[in-house]
């Protein structure tokens, strides 16, 4: 992420139990595997989107390889971002 000017050093996982009884406007997953296993939220959720993508750390190869794997997927994943925040966000 710092590649593109984001720093993310400084931010760490939260678990999803701390926010299962939270109200949401959006409860977005983003692996497959996540759709899968993550616990559903008993709180307010007014829309639930699954944006699928492969997991990168399941990637094999040589290091440039690999990165390369992530690389793509980190501008998927903001391609269909942008394209959420046009659809869902932008004119609200």
């Amino acid at each position: 992420m710092l590649e593109i000017g984001i720093d993310i050093s400084s931010h760490a996982p939260k678990p999803v139990k701390n926010f299962i009884n939270e109200s949401f406007d959006f409860v977005i997953t983003v692996c497959d595997q996540a759709k899968e296993v993550c616990p559903i939220f008993t709180g307010d959720v007014k829309h639930r989107l699954h944006l699928g993508f492969d997991d990168p750390a399941s990637a094999t190869g040589t290091n440039e390889e690999i990165l390369t794997v992530y690389r793509e997927t980190r501008e998927r994943i903001i391609t269909e971002f942008i394209r959420f925040y046009n659809v869902y966000l932008k004119n609200k």
